[in-house]
């Protein structure tokens, strides 16, 4: 079995889709949550798909094993970040395969504090003509990683960033529980 060990900061949507996508997976389990915000919502909705949750601080993070520890406790194969907006440490990506979701086509709008709506008030104040979502590997540096999968969106002349912000939303539900799962057991995630 492979156990996917989730790193999230926020609201938990995408992290809660992934727990409802994989709860009855014949090869993979979401079997921890953790999150570097105490009062993220993605603890209720853990708590609620019945995964276990543990919080963490920036010492925790980069100065010791607690995470770690946690990892292994859990028996995690797999990392995901979900609305993690942490740089992963060097430790996590030597030992474990980490894969993130942006809400841009990288290499467009990635980098240090290009995350939610920040990048779609990008998007519409340069009118981009498209938007969309990247499935990459995690590296050393933010929103550097191997690209694995993209998908498109048009970008209305009129759409706001809250309206852009719920196409990419849709396209990340639709898309990201599948690219997790194609990237965890091997097979080709198209495009």
């Amino acid at each position: 079995m492979n156990f996917i060990s989730i790193l999230a900061s926020g609201a938990g949507t995408n992290a809660e889709n992934l727990m409802t996508f994989f709860k009855k997976h014949a090869s993979i389990r979401v079997g921890l949550v953790l999150t570097n915000n105490p009062t993220a919502g993605v603890i209720d909705r853990a708590k609620l798909a019945g995964v276990p949750v543990k919080t963490f601080d920036r010492h925790d993070f980069y100065e010791s094993e607690t995470v770690l520890a946690a990892l292994r406790a859990y028996r995690t194969t797999h990392i995901v970040l979900a609305g993690f907006l942490w740089l992963a440490p060097g430790y996590l990506i030597e030992k474990y395969p980490v894969l993130n979701i942006h809400p841009a086509l990288l290499p467009a709008y990635g980098g240090k504090g290009m995350y939610g709506m920040r990048v779609h008030r990008a998007v519409v104040a340069n009118r981009d003509a498209q938007t969309g979502i990247t499935v990459h590997r995690v590296d050393a540096e933010y929103d550097r990683g191997g690209i694995i999968f993209q998908a498109t969106c048009p970008v209305a002349p009129d759409d706001t960033p809250e309206q852009l912000a719920a196409k990419v939303h849709a396209l990340e539900y639709l898309h990201f529980p599948r690219v997790v799962e194609q990237w965890i057991t091997g097979h080709s995630c198209g495009g």
